[in-house]
């Protein structure tokens, strides 16, 4: 049968239900593009009609569409191959004033693998596009602080359950589907605001039965969330290896969350030897989840679901009974308390990574951390400042570096001090910049010499505390001035 979510997709913006803010947003970003040329992020929850309303808005303007999603393949040259390409250049065939529209899906999944250039890419090719240019993410935060600000952005908020009902109820008339209001109502509130699941609850129901009623919904969603416990149960208490196996075929979990899943709860059941043996397959599952990472090979998966299933049933050496309290995996509620301090840790590697001309990964895991030991609590000021003033860091990510309070006078003083110092050497530059140009100018003149000994003084005089002159100062003195002056960070690198 046809997937219902495909076939009954919206083809214009006036059928995208339930986000009509964000679609009218949407269209005037269209309609403006030529006055302002910026690319838009369009975020929101999985399932609200983010990229339905990219392809609808193409329609409607008559762009043909070009689109890259971020899972594919996140290597730079794939990515200004695909997207910098229709960036740049427009169309010959159909599209309005030769237009196209790029889409690029799920654009948040470059923040995690940014060292093979992914993200310093998509930034580069959003700020250098000539054609419109729609950014889909899920997690708006995810992305890079510098892709964020290059972009327009426009919010999908989830789908109310009063917006959702119409859906399915054309959708059921449509297809010769029978159903009580009721049970459209349930389907509607059950997903949360996720018109994609809605949809797609709707038609697994629906090809169950004749007439689509509340029990039928009630009894829909019970199946879905025992699932996984009545699995865990199986696997850890009654099934042989065959029989494990199989029965992870109708769970509804990715092999690395349901890694998580038997990890924390197998301890309840299991104990010594058998629990060793479990853990043992559970650490091989775990390491074939990695070659799946690194290579992107998911036929891999089978070898990581063969070992966290038929092996853990297998290391089973007695009878098991009872009921166990099982339980969500305790990984899952730690990521959530450490996700703030996680997000600042990257954006603070991001920025190191971007000035210095390192991967994100050399510089989370060996810039950041000896920053953090020369500056531990402040301690070397003048060092605390110059890092500040070189990575443009607020009080939060100093305070992250040196384990000093983001609150504290010491912190905000070093942060006003780095502000300031980034304005004088804006300043410095600037006038290096005419001071050059003024020195080339008087080359061919016969007092040169004597001009440009004034200048190269004046300039090296200025970085003074008191911004006085010294008659006496030579040409030594001033270079090495200058160089003080321009010494920084990259020193210790």
């Amino acid at each position: 049968m046809t997937d219902w979510t495909e076939k009954y997709r919206p083809t214009t913006l006036s059928e995208v239900r339930g986000n009509d803010k964000a679609r009218d947003q949407l269209r005037e970003w269209a309609q403006t593009w030529d006055d302002h040329r910026q690319s838009v992020i369009v975020h929101g929850s999985p399932g609200v009609g983010k990229t339905s309303a990219a392809h609808a808005l193409a329609s409607d303007m008559g762009w043909p569409v070009t689109e890259l999603n971020a899972s594919d393949d996140r290597q730079a040259e794939v990515i200004d191959r695909v997207a910098g390409e229709a960036s740049r250049s427009g169309t010959l065939f159909g599209g309005s004033g030769g237009r196209r529209l790029v889409i690029l899906d799920e654009a948040d999944n470059f923040h995690g693998n940014a060292d093979y250039g992914g993200s310093r890419e998509v930034t580069r090719v959003v700020k250098d596009a000539n054609q419109p240019m729609v950014l889909v993410a899920n997690e708006f935060y995810d992305m890079s602080k510098s892709l964020r600000d290059a972009c327009e952005t426009i919010e999908f908020r989830d789908v109310s359950a009063r917006s959702i009902v119409p859906v399915l109820r054309d959708i059921c008339r449509k297809e010769g589907v029978e159903f009580e209001e009721e049970a459209l109502r349930k389907i509607a509130e059950a997903t949360s605001g996720d018109l994609r699941s809605a949809v797609n609850d709707l038609q697994a129901i629906a090809e169950e039965t004749e007439k689509l009623t509340v029990d039928d919904v009630v009894t829909g969603e019970r199946d879905r969330t025992e699932g996984i416990f009545d699995f865990l149960d199986a696997l850890i208490k009654e099934e042989d290896a065959e029989g494990a196996l199989r029965a992870s075929y109708d769970v509804d979990e990715n092999p690395d969350d349901l890694l998580n899943w038997i990890e924390d709860n197998v301890p309840k059941d299991y104990a010594g030897a058998e629990l060793a043996d479990a853990y043992e397959f559970l650490s091989n599952a775990d390491r074939w989840l990695g070659r799946v990472r690194a290579t992107q090979d998911y036929s891999f998966w089978r070898y990581a679901s063969d070992n966290m299933t038929a092996g853990v049933a297998a290391a089973r050496r007695e009878q098991k009974g009872g009921w166990t309290r099982y339980g969500p995996p305790s990984y899952w509620s730690k990521l959530g308390r450490t996700r703030g301090t996680r997000d600042r840790r990257d954006a603070i590697a991001e920025r190191v990574a971007e000035r210095e001309g390192a991967s994100v990964a050399t510089a989370r895991n060996e810039v950041v951390p000896f920053l953090a030991a020369m500056t531990h609590h402040c301690k070397n000021r003048d060092l605390t400042v110059r890092m500040a003033a070189a990575y443009d860091l607020d009080a939060k990510e100093v305070s992250f570096i040196t384990g000093s309070g983001a609150d504290t006078n010491k912190v905000q003083s070093i942060v006003e001090e780095a502000a300031e110092r980034r304005e004088e050497e804006a300043v410095e530059h600037s006038g290096s910049a005419f001071h050059g140009a003024t020195r080339a100018d008087d080359a061919g003149d016969a007092d040169g010499d004597d001009e440009s000994d004034d200048g190269q003084r004046t300039l090296a005089d200025a970085g003074g505390p008191d911004g006085s002159e010294d008659a006496n100062v030579d040409a030594d003195d001033a270079e090495a001035d200058t160089d003080d002056d321009q010494s920084g960070l990259n020193d210790f690198f």
